[in-house]
This record gives C-alpha cells, structure tokens and sequence, in this order.
C-alpha cells in the first residue's frame, strides 16, 4: 500500500508539473503573442518592397530607354548638320566660281539655299526633340533613385523585424515600422515629383 501511495504521489506530482508547464506555456505565448504581428508586418513590408523594386526597374529602363533615343536623335542631328555643311560648302563654290546672272545657275542658288533653311528647320526639330528625351531620362533617373533608396531602406527594415522576431526585442519591431514609413516616404516623392 506503501508503494502505490508513492506512485499516487509521484502522478500528482507529474499532474502539477503538467499544469504549471501548460500555464507557463500559455503565459509566454501570451507575452510573445505580438510576434505574430512583427511576421504580418513583414509580409506587408515585403509586398511594398517588390512593388518599389518594380518601380525602381521601369525608372531604369526609362532611363535607358530615353538616353538611347535621345543618342539616336543626337546622331541624326550629325548627319543634316553634315549634310547641311556640304551644301554650304556646294553653295559657296558655286557663288564663287559660277555667274550669278545665268538662270540655271541662279536656280540651283536658289535650291541649295532652301536646303539649308530646310535643314536648319529639321535641325531644331531634331534638336527639341533630343532635348525633351534627355529631360525624361533626367526625371526618370531621379525617381529611380529615390525609388532605389526606397527599396534599400525597406530591405533593412525587414531584416530589423527580422531580428526583432529572433530576440524578441519589442522596440526593433517599432525601428523597423518607423523605417518602413521612411522607405514608403521615399516612394510617394518620387511617384509625386515633377
């Protein structure tokens, strides 16, 4: 009888551990019940960070995408200004070596000095349109580096909250929201700059 009283008092015993181990259990899942709430705000951080990221990259490829047309236009400028000087030059030659007063002559005087207004007109064209292309990629080259900045600064706002969940230091939580806003900041001025 002895030993059942014992083995009686050794399942109590293993009941009361049971229970304060369930209790304490319950007690630290209710401390650290704002953890689940730092993993949700990095989800959300994630998904504004992919979001910047695909900003970022159309910024990029803007920038690209007008420097190359803005190089191309710069190139066609080349040529009518290459073509507009051999026909100066044409011009020259035949008001120096030709008569002025024969009507064949005075024709094709009166051509090469129309070629020359009409490329000056294309040349400003050209010109207008190269610059307008180089004022894109300036603007786009700016809001893809805030756009960037937002993206880096998001980065490191995860990696915070990651932190944060590993160690359980609740004020890296609050770090990493106040750097998230920073980041989220950072992508309203660029989406908004002029």
């Amino acid at each position: 009888m002895n030993e059942l009283q014992s083995e009686i008092s050794e399942l109590k015993q293993f009941i009361a551990d049971l229970k304060a181990d369930r209790v304490a259990t319950k007690e630290k899942e209710r401390r650290e019940a704002w953890t689940k709430y730092v993993s949700l705000t990095v989800v959300i951080i994630a998904v504004i960070a992919a979001v910047a990221a695909q900003w970022s990259g159309k910024y990029g490829g803007c920038v690209q995408m007008s420097q190359a047309q803005a190089s191309d236009l710069w190139s066609f400028y080349q040529a009518k200004s290459i073509k507009q000087h051999l026909v100066e030059s044409e011009l020259f030659a035949l008001k120096k070596t030709a008569n002025a007063a024969d009507l064949e002559v005075a024709k094709e005087i009166k051509k090469l000095e129309d070629a020359l207004a009409k490329y000056d007109k294309e040349k400003a064209d050209i010109k207008a349109k190269a610059e307008a292309l180089e004022k894109t990629r300036d603007a786009a080259g700016k809001r893809g580096g805030k756009m960037g900045l937002a993206v880096s600064i998001f980065t490191v706002a995860i990696a915070t909250a990651s932190i944060c969940t590993v160690t359980k230091k609740k004020p890296l939580w609050f770090v990493a929201i106040a750097m998230s806003l920073l980041a989220i900041t950072q992508m309203v001025i660029a989406w908004t700059m002029p």
